[in-house]
């Protein structure tokens, strides 16, 4: 199957206090990142950053593609309606993943792909809870996507429910993922901290001064 990612980045980030994607992580930002450890899984001519109209971003490889959400506010349905769009005539299959999983394994990427067998989507479930942005789609459910879409219908689990999922118990990555870091979304400043501390990174004074400040002001 030929390999497909869509990268979402257009979330307005109001628990962090700024665009995720800009935030420094090491020598890159947070969203380089993302994308140079999904490109150990995916050709990066076959990655799809999906961003707000309007948002700041990175510095990107030249042949990652970059489109736009359609419309704002709209959740990570309508970041993957876009970004399949745009890898439907060169890609069968799409890891899907938000831009703020900094501690993302690329071979819990692979071991998605090697999951998905002959169903529709293959998605990551831990307890009750789906996690659609660490999940495989085949870029032929775009017109179930738009469906939803169109039908303001924009929980993820709708589309599940309409095709062939593969729901896959978050046990079997710990071989590959003994944390399940890939599933660790940076939402709040702890979390980045946290993140920062994990990947051996050491936060700037600057750092930690400007999310004190964004703290204090929400």
């Amino acid at each position: 199957m030929q390999r497909g990612a869509v990268v979402l980045c257009g979330g307005r980030s109001t628990r962090m206090g700024s665009s995720k994607a800009m935030l420094p992580f090491g020598p890159e930002r947070m969203l380089q990142r993302v994308v140079r450890l999904v490109a150990e899984v995916v050709p990066r001519e076959n990655i799809v950053v999906v961003a707000a109209e309007g948002q700041e971003l990175p510095p990107l490889p030249d042949d990652v593609a970059v489109t736009h959400d359609r419309q704002d506010n709209r959740g990570p349905l309508e970041g993957l309606a876009c970004g399949i769009a745009a890898l439907a005539e060169c890609a069968e299959v799409a890891y899907a993943t938000s831009c703020d999983v900094p501690l993302l394994v690329p071979a819990f990427i692979e071991r998605m792909f090697e999951l998905l067998g002959d169903h529709d989507i293959a998605v990551p479930k831990e307890e009750k809870y789906f996690h659609p942005l660490a999940a495989v789609y085949r870029t032929t459910v775009l017109p179930e996507v738009e469906s939803l879409l169109a039908a303001d219908r924009l929980r993820p689990v709708f589309l599940f429910e309409r095709c062939e999922t593969q729901e896959l118990a978050v046990e079997q990555f710990l071989d590959v993922d003994p944390q399940l870091q890939s599933l660790r979304n940076v939402n709040q400043p702890a979390d980045y901290i946290s993140a920062l501390r994990a990947a051996s990174f050491t936060p700037t004074d600057e750092i930690l001064a400007s999310l004190t400040t964004r703290n204090s002001e929400e």
